[in-house]
């Protein structure tokens, strides 16, 4: 979640890590926060619930990404749990991991025999939430999911 103002830092950190693609699981804002991150890699976006402006972008997308089959959606967990409809969704891509966003929340879970990661935000502070963006590295045989701090630039953990 951007919110059209996406955290100072972001470009900077993102760039450092050189990644081979961006995910944008909605609330994006401003679409030109999309033009943006595609300076740094080619973005993948998914609408999310204050998208109405947005065109051109779906409300979920199935992604192939190396070896990893992904369901991206804006709003898929109620709680740590995710929403029937969006493992319905997932099951049916034979995907094993959905990328969501909404709640601004970093998550990274397993529910329903699916791993779904939440990466946060990197848009204005919501409540007293961290502002984060994660990460998904893989090679053929491994996955990991992580999350980064926009203020400090380091690896960030829950509390």
């Amino acid at each position: 979640d951007t919110h059209s103002e996406p955290h100072p830092r972001t470009a900077e950190l993102i760039a450092t890590m050189q990644p081979d693609a961006i995910l944008h699981a909605g609330d994006i804002g401003d679409v030109s926060v999309l033009a943006d991150l595609a300076k740094l890699a080619p973005v993948h976006a998914v609408r999310g619930n204050i998208d109405t402006k947005v065109r051109d972008v779906p409300d979920v997308m199935t992604l192939d990404l190396g070896p990893l089959r992904m369901v991206l959606v804006h709003i898929a967990v109620y709680g740590p749990k995710l929403r029937a409809e969006v493992a319905r969704i997932a099951r049916a891509q034979k995907a094993s991991l959905v990328v969501c966003g909404h709640s601004h929340v970093p998550f990274i879970g397993v529910d329903k025999g699916i791993t779904v990661f939440n990466p946060g935000s990197i848009g204005p502070r919501r409540f007293q939430l961290p502002i984060v963006f994660g990460t998904i590295d893989f090679s053929p045989t491994n996955v990991k999911l992580a999350h980064w701090s926009c203020e400090t630039g380091e690896k960030w953990l829950p509390p």
